[in-house]
């Protein structure tokens, strides 16, 4: 049976942890529900764009929401026959996330029909290729990847599956199995076209059914195409290490997956905090309350906390002079958001009632 090589770095170590510190914020946020709806919504917009066009699709953002919407658009008919699939595909996932028993190849099958309906020769989708593959650099030609031959195909994923339904594989961290299955199998690169996407959907549909769909708020496909040079040389960077891809080393990989994973987390958990903390404070005094960043964090401490004394605001902003950090209490205090409590020396500051 293979099982992959690979150690849990520091950095891979940093990376979970930061993980799972925005994963509890997120999950725990008092957001109401037209707020998640949003950011769902938000998500899978973008989720859609990037996912496409760091396949070369030339659609806009703004074209892709119109698309999502049901409105026409001006654009290639293959660019937008992409977008409609990849919508597709995240109904798929949300179906195949709620299925019973073990990962196997017909959910990776289904997904590549949803990925390239009407887009490659039909016999050609949810098929297993049949033929050899590689991957020329545009411009020079030169010969940049060259998947394993189409008759290891069925065996090489057979053995994966076997691996990822283990019982001691399945002991792993989501995190950490998802980055493995989205190396192994664009290594492997099962089908003649559409592989990209494919294995991108199936490492998120593993997330979502190992509990890490994180309310379906971020779009890691955003981060790969908004920097794809980092992607394609973070799987290059295991690649060359032998023809043979169960003698590689996926750690290079899996640093910069969940380096990927854990930036796009802490950017949900910064958005849905001070989205929580703004509609605590508009609920309290019934209307939006303009705050600086400061005083945001210093908010989101005391509320959190009860109360917060001068010692320990300190520490919410290490980097910033008492002084400043008592100017931005005092504007607080005037806005009637906060009131002080107890003696000067041990004064406290809460979140006062309305």
């Amino acid at each position: 049976m293979y099982v992959p090589k690979y150690s849990v770095s520091n950095k891979v170590l940093k990376n979970i942890g930061s993980i799972e510190a925005s994963r509890e914020v997120i999950e725990n946020a008092p957001l109401v529900p037209s707020f998640e709806k949003q950011f769902q919504s938000d998500a899978m917009v973008r989720t859609i764009h990037h996912g496409t066009h760091i396949e070369g699709n030339d659609l806009t953002l703004y074209q892709t929401k119109k698309i999502l919407e049901g409105q026409e658009v001006y654009g290639r008919a293959r660019d937008i026959q992409e977008v409609i699939n990849y919508r597709n595909v995240a109904t798929l996932l949300d179906e195949l996330a709620v299925k019973r028993g073990d990962y196997d190849p017909d959910m990776l099958k289904d997904i590549h029909k949803a990925t390239v309906d009407r887009i490659i020769v039909p016999d050609k989708v949810g098929v297993f290729r049949t033929t050899e593959v590689v991957i020329k650099e545009e411009g020079t030609g030169n010969v940049i990847f060259s998947p394993p031959a189409h008759v290891e195909v069925p065996y090489l994923l057979e053995d994966f599956f076997a691996w990822l339904n283990d019982s001691e594989a399945c002991d792993i961290h989501p995190i950490i199995r998802s980055g493995i299955a989205h190396y192994i199998l664009v290594a492997i690169h099962p089908f003649v076209e559409g592989n990209g996407r494919t294995v991108r959907s199936f490492a998120t549909l593993m997330l979502m059914r190992e509990g890490y769909n994180v309310k379906k708020f971020f779009s890691l496909e955003e981060h790969f195409d908004t920097d794809p040079a980092d992607y394609y040389e973070a799987i290059a960077q295991v690649d060359r290490q032998s023809p043979n891809i169960g003698s590689r080393d996926i750690t290079p990989w899996l640093e910069y997956f969940t380096h990927v994973v854990a930036i796009e987390l802490e950017k949900i958990k910064d958005k849905v905090r001070k989205l929580s903390v703004d509609t605590r404070l508009k609920v309290k005094f019934g209307e939006q309350i303009a705050l600086s960043e400061r005083q945001m964090r210093l908010i989101e401490y005391i509320s959190d906390q009860g109360s917060g004394g001068m010692s320990e605001l300190k520490k919410v902003l290490p980097m910033v002079s008492e002084d400043t950090i008592l100017r931005e209490l005092r504007d607080l205090l005037t806005k009637g958001i906060l009131k002080k409590t107890g003696t000067t020396k041990a004064s406290k500051y809460v979140v006062a009632n309305k």
